[in-house]
């Protein structure tokens, strides 16, 4: 995440997307949710949220920069996050959040998460508390899945829930077009429709350095999402949107988390003019870079 601070009580926080490069379902654990072994990869597309501090409240007031269909209430993970660093802290105040939306919404980007994991950040510093990277990383799990990982470098290997992240050290000289149809996937059906392995177990990986962006998709190629296989035979959509990204040039077509937005990895920047090419003027399109993130927050 990228933080700039404009007054004593007051932060911008730019929070990115993700993208899952792979993505395997182990099994299902016996908290209820599931042990994954993913890629995970900051791109930047951002949501920009301004943080203030309140003194003369104890509650958590978002407004939205532009209009989207998003609740603003103790259900957004904005909310939930400050509610849970009120109630672990004791914090005597409360925030108000200006939120410029630009990731799509349930698309399988993160962006809810990230916009979670800002706000635990912004606590950290407008309340001025002595938290770790690690600490604030710990806190975020409780929220959500997703939300560690964005205390990380923006490369990481994610293992267990999504709690066990670890920095690795990948590519970034190519571009992703991420395409989202307007689409529904719920993760839950998602994941109760996977055909899981009776065992748990994964291979040790190995993360190397790669010379070139084809030599790096070609390790990827052995890979995949084990979402994938549901997604796209009940939505048509997604797999017209792969036809579409590799008709285009690009190396290598998935789709991220448990959908709806397919990715597409390309060695140059693509030269795509929306609907003219994918055929769909109804698919939010764009064209990103792979990024890291800063080591101090």
């Amino acid at each position: 995440m990228f933080v700039k601070r404009i007054s004593q009580s007051s932060v911008t926080v730019g929070a990115p997307a993700k993208v899952n490069l792979d993505l395997r379902v182990l099994g299902r654990r016996p908290d209820g949710y599931h042990d994954i072994d993913s890629l995970f990869q900051a791109v930047s597309l951002f949501d920009r949220l301004k943080i203030t501090r309140l003194d003369n409240s104890t509650d958590v007031q978002i407004s939205l920069a532009h209009s989207v269909d998003l609740p603003t209430n103790d259900s957004n993970l904005i909310a939930r996050a400050f509610r849970l660093m009120q109630q672990r802290f004791g914090l005597t105040g409360g925030l108000e959040v200006e939120l410029e939306k630009n990731i799509p919404i349930a698309a399988g980007l993160g962006g809810g998460s990230a916009d979670g994991a800002a706000t635990i950040l912004a606590c950290h510093i407008l309340f001025d508390l002595p938290l770790t990277k690690t600490e604030m990383a710990a806190l975020s799990i409780e929220i959500g899945s997703d939300l560690p990982f964005f205390f990380s470098s923006g490369q990481a290997h994610v293992t267990g829930r999504g709690e066990i992240v670890e920095d690795v050290i990948l590519p970034t000289d190519y571009w992703i077009v991420l395409v989202t149809p307007p689409v529904i996937v719920s993760t839950a059906e998602a994941y109760s429709a996977l055909k899981l392995p009776l065992t748990s177990s994964r291979q040790p990986r190995s993360f190397r350095g790669w010379r070139a962006p084809n030599e790096f998709v070609k390790w990827l190629s052995d890979s995949g999402n084990d979402f994938e296989a549901v997604s796209l035979s009940a939505l048509e959509h997604l797999q017209q949107v792969k036809n579409g990204l590799t008709d285009t040039g690009a190396l290598l077509s998935r789709m991220s988390g448990s959908g709806p937005t397919v990715f597409g990895i390309y060695s140059n920047a693509p030269d795509l003019e929306g609907d003219r090419v994918l055929g769909r003027s109804d698919w939010t399109i764009s064209t990103v870079r792979p990024i890291r993130l800063p080591a101090r927050l």
